[in-house]
């Protein structure tokens, strides 16, 4: 007889129930998840919307917490659309929070990535407006904008007196920080004087916000003793700036100068990124997708033909964490270990923290603390041990810094039977009985085969113990034996291609057969369906497996164990995988000269296929990574150990790779060689940019632009200048021994203004010296003009403003280039030391001149000018301004509409004995400006359509101008006002 008893204490997890069933459920599986949202402030009637969608089986249920709190979703303003929750009107102060989204079914609980709710605003401007800012011409100056309170960060524009004349870069004269919303000017003019105002905006998810500050009034003064002036950086980036990789970062620099300034940046400690692009030449580096090679000391340098000013700062670029291994799902035995491995990079470098359903997963499983079940080390890797049925369910591991946080999900099954006692007796004999008791718990569904062909059993259950009694009566019989009838065949594939290796088994039929497969002697996890190892589907004897896309790394001995519960099988079979050669090794350079090196190093390992060729690969600090350099020989056979590299530049570090490739590919490159720096040689090219001209009398000023490091060719480095009087023989050699030097200043009092130089420049360094450039022109500098306008001719056109206009002068180019004339005007008691100036901007012979007085008598003188400054004035010539116009407005202003029509009339304006005669009346409302004569005080005007009423001007005019305005605001409806 048999007994067999079977003690289980999970049979309802076997029928169902709220358990998750291994092979059957599955636990959630974030398929989207909430975004941050900045919402406008005070948009009672909106609505947003967090996202939450999650894949699982059964259906996931969802909660939300915000601020670790839960979110009453039912409550009339938070509403559940599938997993999605729905905010109606928002409000600043009581929604405002970090949410996280829980997704759970009978499997377990994940929780979701943080979304940030924040409400955006941008306050208006201050009342008060800035102070006055008063600059003379030539001179830098900057608006400060003051912004008001907002969020999140603005971006900032400047408008000119009215909206929307923006103030565009205008040669690099203006600049708009977007960090302070400042406007900088580097070099003023008179026609900067003006009203500016600062313009903000901010973008929200749903709308965007502008508003824009009191006027900035800027008045520029004219100087007729301009100075040229070396550059002064004045807005600079810090000293230390963080960068968030895969993001931009922009730096901003900017400078006053006359002339205009201009920009270009460097990296100090590497090469400039080709990213910058066009912004290396301007106001704002912008440096797209910053990643950690971007890390450095970067420059700005701002240059005119004065001088030059420098400002350097550092880049850290950190990072948000981002998984490098993300976490699958495991199964795993009951009683065994896992470890379960959370790797992720950032910097500063996250800190790991696990839950498990969504919970702490220090609360969740409690163990002695002498003698910890479940560890987390400090690399993040999770550690549990004796694993029990307790410890299945959602794993998430949260990667944190204080850039983010991003987290990873797994579920934990835990199978097989976890045994409390056993006791057999097996016995043979005539009879062949078998008496078996066991004690088991299982949460999967415990699965019996005897051998029998005619059992005999009876089964007991007893009331009080969930003891099964099973007896029977079975004879036993011997089994066959299992054996492999077709073993795997040594295999040779090419990397990337597919094979497959058989094995077919015989066995008793009586028994459930199994395949496992070992790769060099490590046991394959064939039920991966991401793995590269599959089982071929078949017949039960049939075992074969199929390895995809192969690998280098899975070449060995493969064995195939059939098995059933009784004996086993085992065959094996060799796989070769041929693939591109390995890297070469022992790398080392020799011979280095001015332009060549040589290199050699030993085979690598050729993995079944003969190395074709050999490439080598090179970097330097110009280099923005590692490129194909020129050999002798150029074609380098895969049987060689050893080429020339040449090309090179002298006096420049180096480093080198060598790959080797065959028919099926390039393998990975060799370590780099050890960094080596070439010969030095004497320069082979000329510097480029060679030109000049201006400065003081008596002086020639020769600029050029500096040689770049690659083209020096060695240290010692400098420059040697030659020049000469156009059409005379001999050369003025000059050295200059500074590497960044751009600019030289020949003195000699005997030189005429203006006069033409022939001039050549070349590089020296310790070596020799290299080839003379193309001969340029250049002119010594001007001298003020030595002539004087004539037929100076003043005429008032109002009681303030004045034309006047003259004769041009003639034969100024002996001394250079005239660039315009200066105006000189002052009343009749001043001195002509006080007089005001005002200069033309080229060649015209008349101007006008505003900001004059009444009935005043004024002197005026015409100069010419050029760089080096004015010329001797004309003789005086003398003009009385008109009498101004009346001071008094039109009054009695009244009047009648008919229709769409008004009439508007008004009493004549009489002038007093000081003031000019009226000639007319000027009336400005919806339309242009209209000029009445004297004799009209009426006018008939439409009323517009769309609001009924329109603000109307009217004043009087005559010779000495526009008179006092009287404003009135005339509607639909008959009326007057005074």
């Amino acid at each position: 007889m048999i007994l067999l008893s079977l003690r289980s204490l999970a049979l309802s997890y076997a029928v169902g129930g709220d358990v998750c069933i291994t092979g059957h459920d599955s636990g959630p599986v974030f398929e989207e998840q909430p975004s941050s949202v900045v919402y406008p402030e005070g948009l009672s009637k909106g609505t947003v919307t967090l996202n939450c969608q999650a894949r699982a089986s059964p259906a996931a249920t969802y909660r939300w917490h915000v601020n670790g709190t839960n979110v009453p979703v039912g409550d009339l303003r938070y509403t559940l659309v599938a997993g999605n929750l729905v905010i109606s009107g928002p409000q600043y102060g009581s929604d405002g929070g970090s949410y996280q989204c829980l997704a759970m079914n009978r499997c377990g609980t994940v929780l979701s990535r943080v979304a940030n709710l924040k409400f955006g605003y941008l306050h208006d401007f201050s009342g008060e407006g800035q102070s006055p800012q008063t600059v003379y011409e030539g001179a830098g100056a900057f608006l400060a904008c003051q912004a008001p309170a907002h969020y999140p960060a603005l971006s900032y524009r400047w408008f000119v007196n009215d909206f929307p004349s923006f103030v565009k870069p205008d040669g690099g004269r203006w600049f708009v920080s977007q960090v302070t919303g400042n406007l900088y000017l580097a070099k003023a003019e008179p026609n900067d004087t003006a009203s500016y105002f600062c313009f903000t905006t901010i973008d929200m998810d749903i709308s965007t916000k502008s508003t824009f500050s009191k006027a900035n009034q800027l008045t520029v003064q004219p100087d007729a003793n301009t100075r040229k002036s070396a550059p002064a950086i004045k807005v600079r980036f810090p000293a230390e700036t963080y960068a968030l990789a895969g993001h931009t970062t922009q730096l901003e620099c900017f400078a006053y100068g006359n002339p205009i300034p201009k920009l270009r940046w460097r990296k100090v400690d590497g090469l400039l990124p080709s990213k910058a692009g066009a912004s290396a030449e301007g106001p704002i580096l912008t440096l797209p997708e910053m990643t950690f090679h971007d890390e450095g000391v970067y420059e700005c340098e701002a240059y005119n033909s004065e001088g030059r000013d420098k400002h350097q700062g550092r880049i850290n670029v950190q990072a948000q964490p981002e998984w490098l291994q993300v976490m699958s799902d495991s199964e795993v035995e009951i009683s065994s270990e896992l470890h379960w491995t959370c790797v992720a990079a950032g910097k500063p470098r996250p800190s790991i923290r696990w839950l498990r359903n969504g919970q702490p997963l220090s609360t969740q499983i409690t163990f002695p603390a002498s003698s910890p079940r479940v560890t987390v080390t400090p690399d993040g890797i999770l550690w549990i041990h004796n694993i029990s049925r307790a410890d299945e369910g959602k794993y998430t591991c949260f990667a944190e810094n204080y850039l983010g946080k991003a987290n990873s999900t797994g579920h934990l099954s835990v199978r097989g039977t976890q045994k409390h006692g056993c006791t057999h007796t097996y016995t043979r004999k005539n009879t062949h009985t078998f008496a078996h008791t066991w004690h088991a718990h299982s949460y999967t569904r415990v699965h019996t085969h005897w051998p029998t062909e005619t059992p005999v059993f009876v089964l007991r259950q007893f009331h009080t113990s969930p003891t099964l009694l099973l007896h029977f009566l079975l004879p036993l019989s011997s089994t066959d034996a299992t054996k492999i009838t077709l073993a795997p065949s040594n295999a040779d594939i090419n990397q990337e291609e597919n094979v497959t290796l058989q094995c077919h088994a015989s066995h008793d039929p009586t028994m459930d057969l199994t395949f496992t497969w070992a790769h060099n002697g490590a046991l394959l996890d064939l039920e991966d369906p991401a793995g590269p190892y599959h089982r071929v589907e078949g017949k039960e004897t049939i075992g074969d497996l199929l390895i995809v896309s192969g690998q280098l790394s899975q070449a060995g001995t493969y064995s195939c164990t059939a098995q059933t519960v009784v004996d086993s099988a085992s065959a094996s079979a060799k796989l070769v995988v041929r693939g591109p050669p390995g890297p070469p090794g022992g790398l080392v350079v020799k011979n280095v000269a001015e332009t060549s090196a040589e290199l050699r190093w030993s085979r690598g390992y050729d993995n079944h296929s003969p190395i074709g060729k050999y490439v080598i690969m090179g970097c330097s600090p110009l280099s923005s990574g590692w490129r194909t350099m020129r050999t002798e020989p150029s074609n380098i056979e895969g049987n060689a150990e050893s080429a020339r590299v040449v090309g090179l530049l002298p006096w420049m570090d180096y480093e080198f790779q060598v790959i080797a490739s065959n028919i099926l590919g390039s393998g990975e490159p060799s370590m780099s060689s050890h960094t080596v720096r070439t010969q030095q040689a004497a320069p082979t090219v000329a510097p480029s940019g060679l030109g000049g001209g201006g400065g003081d009398r008596n002086e020639l000023i020769i600029t050029w632009t500096p040689m770049a490091r690659e083209y020096q060719n060695g240290d010692g480095f400098g420059y040697i200048l030659a020049f000469r009087k156009r059409n005379t023989p001999t050369w003025v050699v000059e050295r200059v021994s500074n590497v960044e030097s751009s600019r030289y200043v020949y003195s000699n009092q005997s030189l005429s203004p203006y006069c033409p130089f022939e001039v050549k420049i070349k590089a020296y360094n310790r070596k020799g010296e290299g080839p003379f450039s193309q001969i340029a022109l250049v002119h010594s500098a001007e001298e003020e003009p030595t002539v004087a306008p004539s037929r100076i001719n003043a005429t008032a056109l109002t009681a303030f403003e004045m034309q006047v206009s003259w004769d041009p002068v003639q034969h100024l180019s002996a001394n250079g280039i005239l660039r315009g004339y200066e105006i000189r005007y002052w009343r009749q008691h001043e001195r002509e030391a006080a007089a005001d100036r005002v200069r033309t901007a080229g060649l015209e012979t008349t101007a006008r001149v505003a900001g004059l007085r009444p009935s005043t008598r004024y002197h005026v003188t015409v100069l010419a000018y050029n760089s080096a400054g004015t010329g001797p004035a004309s003789p005086k010539s003398t003009v009385t301004t008109r009498r101004p116009p009346p001071n008094r407005p039109p009054g009695n202003v009244f009047w009648k509409t008919d229709g769409s029509w008004v009439t508007v009339r008004w009493d004549h304006v009489k002038a007093l004995g000081n003031e000019s005669a009226v000639l007319g009346y000027k009336h400005e409302g919806q339309s242009a400006l209209k000029v009445l004569d004297k004799g009209k005080t009426s006018v008939t005007l439409p009323l517009p359509k769309d609001n009924g009423y329109v603000v109307l001007e009217i004043r009087s005019w005559g010779e000495g101008g526009d008179g006092a305005a009287h404003e009135t605001i005339v509607s639909r409806d008959s009326g007057e006002r005074d």
